[in-house]
């Protein structure tokens, strides 16, 4: 009977317009939680890649293996 109710005082093309948002919503939640994963992937990746940058700096200088 409520839904009934509700039916009569929305009409359908509003309550299928909500739920529509409703589902958008939830996917532009999932779709905001992948994006914040893959930021995190990144900038993992990014930093384990500096500092094997900087293992590779730190074990001799250039110019320190000429000598005269």
């Amino acid at each position: 009977m409520a839904k009934a109710l509700f039916g009569s005082i929305v009409a359908p093309h509003e309550l299928r317009v909500a739920e529509e948002n409703a589902a958008l919503r939830t996917r532009v939640r999932r779709l905001e939680q992948q994006l914040a994963e893959l930021r995190e992937e990144r900038d993992a990746a990014i930093a384990r890649e500096l500092l094997s940058m900087a293992g590779e700096h730190t074990a001799e200088p250039a110019l320190a293996s000429t000598s005269a």
